[in-house]
């Protein structure tokens, strides 16, 4: 009787493979970047090039569809109504589990002093389908405010939003708690509370065609996997994210104890989850399946 061991295969380390990835710049990507610059990625035989993109979740939906990049870490939210919406790519795994905190914000001046006085006003949003768009409307569910009542104005990236809301244009906008922090040390915003996403907050999506280079993408998760795995462990990690975001070391140390990074990938039952909310508060009209999302 013949028996055949079947192992994972290492990439040729002779040849480099190329793959884009994109993402926010912010510290729930860092392990990326320790993996590119400690020479990780490449001692596994992968050139990963990364590329930080501030619009968010609405410009990385369209990079993936146009070809730009070849993956994405992405807000889930926005990955699974754009993939229902046509996007040819799959999410292969959660990258962060803990959900996000998006901060409710308005301007230092403005006279909005809770979350009830927004009703009726207009909110600041990066792109339609990003993030910000999309808890504005998790948002307005949750206040008993009807969503196809909210007006929005399109910002791109948070400092769009800050000139934007400092003009008065829009009255408040939605953006990840700590790393909005620093325009409220500096008296731009005031932040008013926290929505936090009821599911967890990044995955990483990669287009369909990229994925029949499986052993590819399965030693770059592997990298990524090895280092988002132990990252707490760095006794420098506090001040290395602090220096590189801008960032208090207090507040990184609050975040820090409020985020987890995931190894796992998206179960059947988390996916489902998401969806049924996205489609209960009316982001989504329709849905898809877990295969169809999942590749």
């Amino acid at each position: 009787q013949l028996y055949i061991l079947l192992v994972p295969l290492a990439l040729n380390k002779n040849r480099m493979h190329t793959i884009q990835i994109a993402g926010v710049p912010e510290h729930f990507n860092y392990p990326w970047q320790l993996g590119i610059e400690s020479g990780k990625f490449a001692d596994a035989g992968i050139d990963l090039r990364w590329a930080n993109v501030p619009e968010g979740t609405g410009r990385l939906c369209d990079m993936l569809r146009n070809g730009e990049t070849d993956a994405a870490v992405i807000l889930t939210e926005g990955v699974i109504k754009d993939i229902i919406a046509g996007n040819d790519c799959s999410i292969v795994q959660v990258f962060v589990e803990t959900p996000l905190l998006w901060g409710i914000h308005v301007a230092a001046g403005s006279p909005y002093n809770a979350v009830e006085d927004l009703i009726d006003r207009t909110v600041a949003i990066s792109r339609f389908g990003s993030g910000s768009h999309l808890m504005a409307i998790v948002n307005a569910k949750q206040m008993g405010w009807p969503p196809e009542s909210l007006k929005y104005e399109v910002v791109n990236t948070i400092e769009g939003a800050s000139a934007t809301l400092t003009n008065g244009q829009a009255d408040y906008f939605m953006w990840e708690r700590f790393m909005t922090k620093p325009l409220v040390d500096k008296g731009i915003f005031r932040h008013l509370e926290d929505c936090p996403t009821p599911w967890p907050s990044f995955v990483i999506a990669v287009r369909n065609d990229v994925l029949q280079q499986q052993q590819v993408i399965d030693t770059m998760l592997r990298v990524i996997n090895e280092i988002s795995e132990t990252i707490k462990e760095r006794p420098t990690l506090e001040a290395e994210l602090a220096e590189r975001y801008g960032q208090k070391v207090e507040d990184i140390s609050e975040w820090l104890s409020k985020t987890e990074w995931s190894q796992q990938k998206l179960t059947r039952e988390a996916f489902e989850k998401v969806q049924h909310q996205l489609f209960d508060i009316g982001i989504i009209d329709r849905k898809t399946t877990f295969e169809n999302a999942t590749g």
